[in-house]
This record gives structure tokens, C-alpha cells and sequence, in this order.
């Protein structure tokens, strides 16, 4: 069941549920994609229909951020809860792990995909990383190419929103892949060159807040959530 929150069709999953989902798509035939919105991304779908058409196209839309929980409430249709794409991605991983399939990493600075990839191995004995590529390039043939040559059955698609968004659409078919996954910023976690928030700024859904208290330069950015939840309680306001 997907809940409407402005127009971005939500998987009314929990965390575990979302994993099941994940590996799933992975073992189905075809090419399947997951896309993680937050705020900031509902609010480019509300201004680009090739956006919005993205992101409502995926086979599992997952709730990134405490403010769509928030802006579920708001129109009255809760979400179960959040289910951040750093933790669908380890739940992921943990489970690929145990039953050997494989992964590709795009995205990040040149090297940081490399760093994961070593770190990654590390953490979940039995991962099978088959290739990985930065998020600097400007054609997408090869890397395409790459990917497919790999043999990898998901791909993490670590790009930046809505850019991934995008490009899953225009080539996963082609990677041969059966599950690829949008992840942001996933790969800078991964690789070490960015801390993840601490558990309890994780469980209070406030890592916005400490990745900006460490770059301040994102307020710009953070302030669509606030817009985002002032579009929340205007369609609140319409349904009555």
C-alpha cells in the first residue's frame, strides 16, 4: 500500500519489511529500482514532472527523513515509520552477504567507492563487491557497460537526488542488474570520509540537524523542510 504525501506515493513499510521487499526484487526477474525521498526531494518532484514520474515509477518508494513522517501525520495518513537508505542499504548487505550475491558502487569523490568497497568487506564477510566507479563522469554508455560486464545483480546508485533518480530510470535495464538503489550520500558513509550521526540523533530523527551543525553550508537546502511542511498542512487544509 503507498500513502500520498504531495503527490509521492510512499511504501507504508517497516524497516524490515523494506528488506524483504529489496531482496525480493533482487531474486525477480528484470530491472527493479528503489528510490529514498526526504523532504527536500518531494519538493523537486513538485516542481519537475520528469521527476515526480522517477520517483512515483520505482518499485519501492522509502521514507528518508523524519519530516515526511511528519507530513504523513499532518495529512492524516501515518507512515509506519522512516526507512533511511543507509539502513535499508546495510540491511541489504547483511542479507547478500549470507547468500552471495553481487554489488556495484557508483557514485562519490574518486576513490571514496574504492573505500567503501574495502570497508564494506570488511563489515559484512561474504559481500561480493564486483566493481566500482566514482560519480565523475559525463557519459553513461561506459559505466553502463562497466556494470554489465561486472555481472553485479544491484547496483547502489550513489549520485545525488534527483540526478540518480534520473539515471536509474534512462539505464538500469541496461546494467543487467535486477535491483538497483538510489542512496544519496551513502558512499561517503560507507567510505569513511563522512560520520554518520550518532544513534541518538539517529533515533530522534534529527541527523539533519548534526549534518548541519557540521556544514553549515546546507541551510539553504534544509530549508525545505519547513516549506515542505507548510505544503503538508495547506493539502491538510484542502482535504477537510
Amino acid at each position: 500500500m503507498r500513502v500520498d504525501v504531495l503527490g509521492v506515493g510512499f511504501d507504508s513499510l517497516t524497516p524490515e519489511q523494506a528488506v524483504e521487499e529489496g531482496m525480493r526484487l533482487l531474486h525477480a526477474p528484470g530491472a527493479h529500482y528503489v528510490v529514498t525521498p526526504n523532504p527536500e526531494i518531494v519538493e523537486a518532484c513538485r516542481g519537475d514532472g520528469a521527476v515526480m514520474d522517477a520517483v512515483n515509477g520505482a518499485d519501492l518508494v522509502l521514507a528518508d527523513g523524519i519530516g515526511v513522517i511528519y507530513g504523513a501525520k499532518i495529512l492524516g495518513t501515518p507512515l509506519p515509520g522512516r526507512v533511511t537508505g543507509i539502513s535499508f542499504a546495510q540491511g541489504l548487505m547483511e542479507r547478500m552477504a549470507e547468500s552471495g550475491e553481487t554489488l556495484f558502487l557508483l557514485g562519490a569523490k574518486p576513490g571514496y567507492a574504492q573505500q567503501a568497497a574495502e570497508n564494506l568487506v570488511r563489515q559484512y564477510p561474504g559481500l561480493r563487491i564486483v566493481g566500482t566507479n566514482d560519480g565523475y563522469f559525463k557519459d553513461d554508455a561506459p559505466i553502463v557497460e562497466k556494470i554489465r560486464a561486472s555481472g553485479a545483480q544491484a547496483v547502489f546508485v550513489c549520485l545525488g537526488a534527483p540526478k540518480q533518480e534520473l539515471w536509474m530510470v534512462k539505464n538500469g535495464p541496461a546494467t543487467g542488474a535486477h535491483l538497483l538503489v538510489g542512496l544519496g550520500g551513502c558512499l561517503d558513509v560507507f567510505s569513511g570520509n563522512v560520520k554518520r550521526a550518532p544513534v541518538l540523533f539517529q533515533k530522534l530523527g534529527m541527523e539533519w540537524f548534526y549534518r548541519l551543525c557540521r556544514e553549515p553550508s546546507r541551510i539553504g537546502r534544509m530549508m525545505k523542510l519547513p516549506l515542505f511542511l507548510i505544503h503538508a498542512a495547506g493539502e491538510r487544509g484542502k482535504r477537510k
